[in-house]
């Protein structure tokens, strides 16, 4: 019989990169690897507020060492999610320097990195740091970090109007997510692909692709995403929902957010 820190491990695991990502309440963690799987978990849903706390008492407590990174690279990429791409840099930064020898978190800071250097416009830049986190991804690096790399691969040929390129990267980030097993890698990889289909002037196949993605979110309560998916399909129009109930979507996504605590870059 597992013990009660292992169930709360696994059920916050699922939580964060597994087939619950609905869940809540999460279950109240034990150690600094349960915070960051809570933290991930509650930013997915869009409770920042539950989710910044987790990690300000990873780092305020812990020692330096990998899950201290990943806590700085964590609060890194709920900032760019909120647009905050500037401020993301100086977390990520700082998750590079505690990595140490650690693939996991040193990829993580790369990744992040690369997102953010892409998010100012700064492109050669990104793919240089892209480039180094291939260098340093290899076993036993878990396999969500392929995932995250082909995301930022796809952004990066979409901000280079490489629609083809951005296609297959996305499609490559959704199968390596159905292998994974976690259903909001899965569905934050078809927001990609639906925005690299839009890049490749398939429209129609972008719409599928986002209409199916937007069920999803509601299904499981990716609210982020689900608000990324509501400004997709604001601009290119749904199949299945009316302008009026995409944008009704949208907005309430973006309201539950701010009373979850995240506060929306004015930048």
């Amino acid at each position: 019989m597992a013990s009660p820190k292992s169930s709360v491990s696994d059920r916050l695991a699922d939580a964060a990169f597994g087939a619950a990502p609905q869940l809540w309440p999460l279950p109240t963690a034990g150690s600094a690897r349960e915070r960051w799987l809570r933290a991930v978990a509650a930013g997915g849903q869009g409770h920042y507020g539950t989710a910044f706390h987790e990690l300000d008492e990873i780092i305020r407590t812990g020692p330096p060492g990998p899950t201290h990174s990943l806590a700085h690279s964590t609060r890194a990429s709920f900032l760019r999610q909120l647009g905050g791409h500037d401020q993301a840099r100086g977390w990520d930064g700082r998750a590079w320097l505690l990595a140490g020898g650690d693939p996991e978190a040193g990829v993580d800071a790369l990744v992040g990195l690369a997102a953010d250097a892409l998010g100012v416009g700064r492109l050669a830049a990104s793919a240089r740091l892209l480039q180094r986190a291939r260098e340093l991804l290899a076993p036993p690096a878990p396999p969500r970090l392929p995932v995250r790399l082909q995301w930022v691969a796809a952004e990066l040929a979409m901000a280079g109007g490489d629609g083809t390129a951005a296609v297959a990267h996305a499609q490559t980030a959704v199968t390596l997510a159905d292998k994974l097993g976690s259903i909001r890698h899965t569905v934050k990889s078809q927001v990609v692909l639906a925005a690299a289909l839009c890049c490749a002037g398939r429209l129609d196949d972008a719409r599928e692709v986002a209409d199916a993605a937007f069920a999803e979110t509601d299904r499981f309560a990716l609210i982020p995403l689900r608000w990324a998916l509501g400004c997709l399909l604001a601009d290119i129009g749904s199949t299945t929902h009316s302008a009026p109930q995409v944008a009704a979507v949208r907005d309430a996504a973006a309201d539950t957010v701010r009373r979850g605590g995240g506060v929306w870059s004015r930048r």
